[in-house]
């Protein structure tokens, strides 16, 4: 059954690559604004928010980012420990200076940034590879983010493009369902 599903998960990272590779810089643009603007309720209700650094074929959250930051929150990014294999929500204030090239070649925080314990995280933004419309997450496959996310309290919202919504995501007792998911055109609650 396990390598059922780990050959499930390998086929669809492939098929949603493949749709990610078709959309043009220009709309990837236009699309992680379009989902920057539905962001922007669910961040006035929350305090402290975990965003993500995004990688090239993900939306670009990091406006949203700066706008949580003028706005006073506290905004906290991922950074990978190196001894516990875990993520960790690291406080940022100052983008110019507060960030380094972590272990995967992602911005997180320097070693300096403050770290926050999980549970007092309102928000959390949460990447992926696909999401489902019951919550369920399909990510890069090597499990840090189910690890991180098994320890939050807050709402979890995956933050995708329409393209990696499908209908079911194949899951492992270890994958941990979301409360929400925000595309550019809508939002998906469970």
């Amino acid at each position: 059954m396990a390598v059922n599903v780990t050959n499930s998960k390998s086929d669809l990272r492939q098929k949603i690559r493949a749709a990610l590779e078709k959309i043009s810089p220009a709309a990837r643009a236009e699309k992680s604004v379009r989902l920057c603007e539905r962001l922007r309720s669910r961040l006035e209700n929350a305090r402290t928010i975990l965003f993500f650094a995004p990688l090239a074929d993900e939306p670009d959250v990091w406006p949203a980012l700066e706008t949580a930051l003028a706005a006073g929150k506290i905004v906290a990014l991922p950074r990978f420990d190196r001894e516990t294999k875990n993520y960790v929500a690291c406080q940022v204030q100052n983008l110019s200076e507060d960030l380094v090239s972590g272990q995967f070649g992602i911005r997180e925080p320097r070693n300096s940034c403050p770290v926050l314990p999980l549970n007092r995280l309102d928000l959390i933004l949460v990447p992926g590879v696909a999401f489902d419309p019951q919550g369920r997450r399909l990510g890069r496959g090597k499990g840090f983010y189910d690890q991180l996310l098994a320890e939050v309290r807050g709402i979890t919202c995956g933050v995708a493009f329409d393209e990696q919504i499908v209908d079911a995501v194949p899951v492992a007792p270890h994958d941990v369902t979301l409360n929400c998911i925000l595309t550019p055109t809508r939002w998906i609650e469970p």
